[in-house]
């Protein structure tokens, strides 16, 4: 009688590679991005400049990290970056919508166009301020970052109410200044990002946590927190 034998196959051991750190890039493409937009509204840069850069860099370049701080299992940074990328990309549709549709002119003219950018940025304000609550977890380079944009959006969500109801642009003027200021810090903590990562020790500091602790990887090479394997 034929005896039958079972082979069991081993379990396969996988192990996790991360791939390379993606918030430089994402911080880069939202740091000169929005440097090209806030120069706009500061009054020293021309309008539309920063078009293709809200698709193609602060957009898809910051949607792409996003994507890929998934992949290294970072919540906060796959969620910060992801939304701003769909911010980016969400308001070059919508300016593009205005330049090349009648229809969207007409309905945008006036005040319209102002109140509906300033409820925009009304909704990502709220968005932003959670995250700067949850950045003090990170770093305080990343702490800035959210600061910084906070007050941008604010100044801007005001100024933009204001002109669309006949006020003066002054508050808009403002908000363009800080951006100018959120644009610098996002591009210190990329060079950090890069910096660090390219060396045997910390180069630029990022800070420590403002709340709690993060392994200490975190807190010395990357401006986005790791989660570490068990």
């Amino acid at each position: 009688m034929a005896v039958l034998t079972e082979e069991r196959a081993l379990p396969t051991v996988v192990e996790f590679v991360p791939a390379a750190d993606p918030a430089p890039l994402g911080l880069a493409a939202f740091a000169l991005t929005t440097f090209i937009l806030s120069g706009h509204n500061a009054s020293f840069i021309p309008d539309i400049a920063w078009l293709g850069l809200a698709f193609f860099y602060g957009g898809l370049a910051q949607l792409l990290a996003g994507m890929w701080e998934f992949r290294n299992r970072n919540v906060f940074g796959a969620t910060a970056f992801s939304t701003y990328g769909g911010f980016w990309m969400a308001l070059g549709f919508f300016v593009t919508l205005v330049l090349v549709s009648k229809t969207v002119a007409a309905a945008a003219a006036g005040p319209n166009l102002l109140n509906g950018l300033a409820w925009f940025l009304l909704a990502f304000a709220i968005f932003n301020f959670y995250m700067l609550l949850w950045s003090t977890r990170v770093n305080v380079a990343v702490f800035g970052v959210f600061l910084t944009l906070q007050i941008t959006e604010v100044l801007l969500v005001i100024g933009f109410f204001r002109e669309a109801h006949g006020g003066s642009a002054w508050f808009t003027h403002a908000g363009g200044w800080a951006g100018v200021v959120t644009a610098a810090v996002a591009w210190y903590t990329s060079a950090a990002g890069v910096i660090n990562g390219m060396s045997v020790r910390p180069v630029l500091p990022v800070g420590q946590p403002l709340w709690d602790r993060l392994p200490v990887f975190s807190r010395l090479g990357s401006p986005m927190p790791r989660r570490t394997e068990a």
